[in-house]
């Protein structure tokens, strides 16, 4: 396998381009194509069996680009449907919930971890099973914040109904005095100055993308397939349909212009 070929990164529809863009910023000449499940967003509500089905299909479209590397950007189907992509990809394959969880487990001081995800993601509680494999001392406490995804698409980043919404989702992960907080969606991210603001600071915020992109490089490196070269990336982005205003959307989400965004 040539080391220039593309990480691929998937996600059900937008949000994982705030995992690419952590990728981006760790490994800047790595070539990736993305693909988003933007027909039958959001995978969060839907059941296991259902999001299982879709994330075999997912993998089989960027399997057929000669990815080197599958990264499950979505936190539903790295919860439910991991081991699905794992077996059907050729490639070695990253989900989100592991690299997240060993991540809130470094920075946690008093052991005491909220987790905010999708109703979906909350419910397998992946995340407080991931945490406490590391450390069984840990606390957990999850709680779902289906409206943030919504909310973020629609570009109410610092929103004074967004901040009212988040006082209301976070109030009872106060109440537990967590220090570490994992925003266990890939949407959550925009949201982390509202999120700051209404945890009153004390807390340390966990993005899953960001330790996502470091298990990526590490195991880039141990399966000898990081990128050797020093040129630009090719940056290749697909949607399952492109709906009203995503390239706007996407590059809120990117931090930089998308260019041309294809349907498949």
């Amino acid at each position: 396998m040539t080391r220039d070929r593309p990480i691929g990164v998937f996600d059900s529809g937008i949000g994982g381009l705030t995992v690419v863009r952590a990728l981006t910023h760790r490994l800047p000449h790595e070539n990736i194509v993305y693909y988003g499940d933007t027909a039958r967003v959001p995978y969060g509500p839907k059941s296991p069996q259902v999001v299982r089905a879709y994330a075999a299909e997912d993998t089989d479209v960027l399997l057929a680009h000669k990815v080197k590397m599958i990264v499950v950007a979505c936190n539903t189907v790295s919860a439910v449907a991991l081991d699905v992509v794992q077996q059907r990809s050729r490639v070695p394959v990253v989900g989100v919930i592991v690299p997240g969880a060993e991540s809130a487990v470094r920075v946690t001081r008093k052991k005491r971890i909220g987790v905010i995800g999708t109703s979906g993601t909350v419910r397998s509680q992946a995340y407080d099973n991931a945490i406490r494999q590391v450390d069984s001392s840990i606390q957990v406490f999850s709680r779902a914040c289906p409206l943030f995804v919504p909310l973020v698409e629609e570009g109410w980043i610092d929103h004074k109904a967004t901040e009212m919404i988040a006082r209301e989702y976070l109030f009872p992960l106060t109440l537990e005095k967590i220090d570490t907080l994992v925003l266990g969606c890939t949407h959550y991210p925009l949201l982390r100055e509202v999120i700051g603001r209404v945890l009153k600071g004390g807390v340390t915020l966990v993005d899953s993308g960001e330790a996502t992109a470091a298990a990526v490089e590490e195991a880039l490196e141990a399966h000898g397939l990081k990128n050797p070269s020093t040129l630009r990336p090719n940056l290749s982005f697909y949607v399952s349909d492109i709906p009203h205003a995503f390239t706007e959307i996407g590059e809120r989400f990117l931090g930089q212009k998308l260019g041309v965004v294809k349907k498949v």
